[in-house]
């Protein structure tokens, strides 16, 4: 049975890949690179629930791709005439 992520609580970097089903590799990877916002306490990090929310919502998906393809239209615009 899946396991529900209440956006208030906070959770290890363990338990979030067992939420995610990710590895722990993958885990340092998003964090290194931003893609999972986290606070260190101590030598861990601790995530928001509500942080795991919005990687697994389609809407916020769609709206972050929506937001690049304009950004990578805008610049291609721009540059055309370089």
């Amino acid at each position: 049975m899946p396991q529900e992520i209440k956006p208030n609580a906070v959770y290890t970097t363990e338990e979030a890949q067992k939420l995610l089903k990710i590895s722990n590799s993958t885990m340092k990877r998003m964090l290194k690179k931003g893609l999972i916002k986290a606070n260190k306490v101590g030598k861990q990090y601790r995530i928001l629930g509500l942080e795991l929310l919005r990687l697994l919502s389609p809407a916020i998906e769609k709206k972050a791709v929506d937001v690049y393809l304009n950004l990578k239209k805008k610049v291609i615009e721009k540059t055309s005439d370089w």
